[in-house]
């Protein structure tokens, strides 16, 4: 199993849009996707800053995809 890459928020969000996830809210620096079956996640987006390794593992399992379906949509 690959290893997950160092990425920034903005790049999960574009990663996520290829999936049918679109933008509900932003409250601060933290964007809201929700999915058309009801799936929601919630990501950070802080300029410069990558997200660390535990909270991707979590935005995944929140987004019910795979290291390997995740990174091929990078």
């Amino acid at each position: 199993m690959p290893k997950l890459p160092a990425i920034t928020g903005d790049e999960v969000i574009n990663a996520l849009k290829k999936v049918s996830f679109q933008v509900v809210r932003q409250k601060g620096s933290h964007v809201r996707m929700q999915h058309e079956d009801g799936r929601v996640v919630t990501i950070p987006v802080h300029t410069g800053k990558t997200i660390g390794k535990g909270l991707l593992l979590k935005i995944l399992r929140d987004a019910e995809l795979s290291k390997d379906e995740f990174i091929a949509l990078l």
